[in-house]
């Protein structure tokens, strides 16, 4: 299946490593096999040893010395096609950046990875948004059709974000402190949709609003329809969805729940029915909750596991 051979970070050391996957103030203790350091350059996890790097220049990480064939490229910092191409000098074979991108394909799981071809070496896997979103938006305008649409985030606290106030010329709302606020926020996640689902795009945009929890988010997407659907019939074609086609991928709920019921669920998109409420046949608002740590992280896994078997 996939097998995690190396890790590269420049910043923290093995003894550090281990510490911090030990420990997880969100996601708990690591309760698997055994996690220790063997040396400088290699942590066990059980007895298999992954070997790790320290090394700032993407170009210079000899991953061919591990037999690494696929790089996720998660440092937010090189996510366009050719500074994620620098991954490819050092031996590996694909990239995949876990970060919306600008030039490189992007790729939802359950919305459009049949559409990747083997010659593609490197990949976006979107955004934790744009994961949550599409799913939802497909089934939506697969079925009734979408004229237009807005999209909310109510999205947690992310690791940009400042602990007390602090500087920050391009986004001076980002600046105060995330746990005493409500952040207003921009996202492409909406627009995002319409690169992987061609249908929606220039028909969906949207924006966040930053809030003071760890993790799990939820997207509210408000929609006018093509076709005429009463909320039962709307919830029906999810649930069926959910069941079937997308089941692992979108998931369905009528229980009374709240953001932590969530944390751990590897679903990019849970869609809540009694969340939702329509206006009318043509005018609904539809509620989706996501993991934004562990779902995206699920799928960049499965990402992976499609482009092998391609």
């Amino acid at each position: 299946d996939v097998e995690l051979v190396a890790v590269n970070d420049p910043f923290i050391d093995t003894t550090y490593m281990t510490y911090m996957f030990k420990y997880d103030s969100v996601h708990g203790p690591w309760k698997h096999h055994e996690l220790k350091v063997k040396d400088s350059k290699t942590l066990l996890f059980g007895e298999r040893a992954v070997t790790v790097f320290g090394i700032r220049n993407p170009e210079e990480i000899p991953w061919h010395e591990t037999g690494a064939e696929y790089v996720v490229e998660s440092t937010g910092v090189f996510t366009d096609k050719e500074k994620a191409a620098a991954h490819l000098k050092g031996g590996a074979k694909k990239v995949v950046i876990s970060a919306p991108s600008k030039d490189a394909p992007m790729f939802v799981v359950g919305v459009n990875e049949h559409e990747y071809k083997p010659e593609i070496d490197i990949v976006s896997n979107a955004s934790c948004t744009t994961n949550c979103l599409a799913p939802l938006a497909k089934v939506i305008n697969d079925k009734f059709g979408i004229i237009e649409g807005l999209m909310t985030t109510v999205h947690s606290i992310t690791a940009t974000q400042k602990t007390v106030d602090g500087p920050s010329m391009k986004d001076w709302r980002g600046g105060r402190a995330a746990s005493f606020n409500i952040i207003p926020s921009s996202t492409g996640a909406a627009k995002a949709v319409g690169k992987v689902l061609p249908s929606l795009n220039g028909k969906l945009t949207g924006m966040a609003f930053r809030v003071p929890t760890v993790d799990v988010s939820v997207v509210d997407l408000t929609v006018r329809l093509e076709k005429r659907a009463s909320y039962d019939e709307i919830k029906a074609a999810i649930r069926e969805a959910a069941d079937g086609k997308l089941k692992g991928i979108l998931g369905y709920t009528e229980d009374d729940v709240v953001s932590t019921d969530f944390v751990g669920d590897s679903r990019s998109s849970i869609f809540d029915a009694k969340a939702g409420i329509a206006l009318n046949d043509y005018f609904v608002k539809l509620v989706s909750w996501y993991d934004n740590e562990w779902g995206y992280s699920s799928r960049v896994v499965d990402l992976i596991r499609h482009m092998a078997k391609c």
